[in-house]
């Protein structure tokens, strides 16, 4: 579901503070509304989301959504990208000093594979990431969705009572007021509009949802992992969406991130399984 989020972003020809308006109070509108009609515990939930971990998920969701927005409109996507890619050390990292749950060395190693993968098709050929002062914000950008993004996955990991439509929603809604504020309102009509309300209604709060309710089962590192996908798939929709093609180290990268997921997975489960027989015997 995140996968063609880029691709949406290029089309509406917005700004960073123009597309976190939109999508920031898309996407809690969607949130909130979907936790008020589903939950039957309203001022537990509250209550919860008032405590410091439930702010926490709060800031976390506004950082995240402006940053990345500011990102892709300063720097080449694939720069931002790269920077996002970071998630699944800096959750792995966290966790590990948070929660104190530590990392599997076959984890470790599909990071390191993921991260050549990826590195691989955002490196072009023969087109290079140029460092000049964009592309060096454009990966401060992205190293921020990932820190945010990686602290995020770690405390509802730790925290499960967390309702994280309520708390996603909320973080999502404050990102997109600021945003307003300074661009206007009378910003919002400008550019392809559609695009963000597909986006802010659809793809964030359902992937967002997805992907933070699988920390809950899951460990962080192992979240953040699967949605590296998006580093590769975001391309490919871009491609098909606008024409430009990707290029065959794009084609390599993405493989490499796909076969090494799937692998992973395979050998997780397999460990899982093998750990669940030794506990009934």
């Amino acid at each position: 579901m995140l996968t063609p989020d880029a691709l949406l972003m290029r089309l509406s020809e917005m700004s960073g503070f123009q597309m976190a308006a939109w999508r920031g109070m898309m996407m809690g509108t969607v949130m909130i509304l979907g936790w008020a009609l589903s939950t039957r515990t309203h001022r537990g939930d509250l209550a919860v989301l008032r405590t410091r971990s439930g702010l926490a998920i709060v800031i976390c969701q506004v950082f995240n959504s402006t940053l990345f927005c500011l990102g892709i409109a300063v720097a080449p996507v694939a720069v931002v990208l790269l920077g996002v890619a970071a998630v699944p050390v800096f959750a792995a990292c966290l966790a590990w000093l948070i929660i104190g749950e530590p990392t599997h060395k076959t984890t470790w190693a599909a990071m390191a594979a993921v991260l050549f993968g990826i590195g691989l098709a955002v490196s072009g050929e023969g087109e290079g990431l140029a460092l000049d002062g964009a592309a060096l914000l454009g990966a401060l950008f992205g190293l921020g969705v990932a820190l945010v993004l990686a602290l995020n996955f770690v405390i509802l990991r730790a925290r499960p009572h967390i309702p994280i439509p309520l708390a996603i929603g909320c973080g999502a809604w404050i990102a997109g007021l600021i945003s307003l504020a300074i661009v206007g309102p009378g910003a919002l009509s400008q550019g392809q509009y559609i695009y963000m309300i597909v986006t802010g209604g659809i793809v964030l709060p359902v992937s967002f949802f997805c992907l933070s309710l699988a920390s809950r089962y899951t460990h962080a590192a192992n979240v953040s992992l699967l949605m590296l996908l998006e580093t590769v798939l975001g391309p490919l929709w871009v491609w098909l969406g606008t024409g430009e093609a990707p290029t065959a180290r794009m084609l390599w990268g993405g493989a490499i991130v796909v076969i090494s997921l799937a692998l992973y997975l395979m050998v997780t489960g397999q460990r899982t399984k093998r750990a669940r027989a030794v506990a009934q015997r």
